[in-house]
């Protein structure tokens, strides 16, 4: 049996195909060619085919690989019935449950217990007020001046949490100042 294949030549990193027919049992790079029909650039996507010659192939039972079919229906040889080509070449993705687009949204915490977490909802509540603001300025006007209040709150809560821990920090170094001038004296 005869197939219509692509024979790879040209440099590396830069191939062009020569168009062939040959024994389906050998391999492109055998060299064993019956015909040559032609040539494909893959990065100019220029054909150079005789269409004749090729049609009379087909004809007598050639089987064309199938990037050959796509090649010979672009240049408009009329195909056999029992050749099949694949128009749409579709990718299998593979774990589509990990895709962004169909995870759910992680819930947004609303107000936190510990200066820790104060800390951190201080720090994401400006952020989601700029996010939620222009999508929807008219329903959301009211829980953006919520936010913006608790923002407030939760930086105030955290100010006053630093601050006594400022002073005992204070304390210990002044202490430690001290043990040391007793221990040199």
């Amino acid at each position: 049996m005869l197939a219509i294949r692509m024979q790879r030549t040209g440099r590396k990193g830069h191939a062009q195909f020569r168009l062939i027919v040959q024994e389906s049992r050998r391999t492109p790079s055998s060299g064993n060619v019956i015909a040559a029909l032609g040539s494909y650039d893959p990065h100019t996507k220029a054909v150079i085919l005789d269409k004749e010659q090729a049609a009379k192939y087909l004809n007598n039972g050639a089987q064309p690989s199938p990037r050959m079919a796509m090649i010979l229906q672009k240049e408009g040889i009329k195909l056999p019935s029992w050749v099949k080509v694949d128009d749409k070449r579709t990718k299998s993705i593979k774990n589509t449950e990990k895709l962004r687009r169909n995870q759910t949204p992680a819930p947004v915490e609303a107000e936190s217990s510990t200066s820790s977490e104060a800390d951190s909802a201080a720090e994401a509540a400006p952020e989601e007020v700029v996010a939620e603001a222009p999508t929807e300025v008219a329903e959301e006007a009211p829980a953006v001046e919520e936010t913006v209040a608790v923002a407030e709150e939760t930086t105030e809560a955290v100010e006053e949490a630093e601050a006594p821990a400022e002073e005992t920090k204070a304390e210990e170094t002044a202490e430690a100042t001290e043990e040391e001038t007793e221990k040199t004296a």
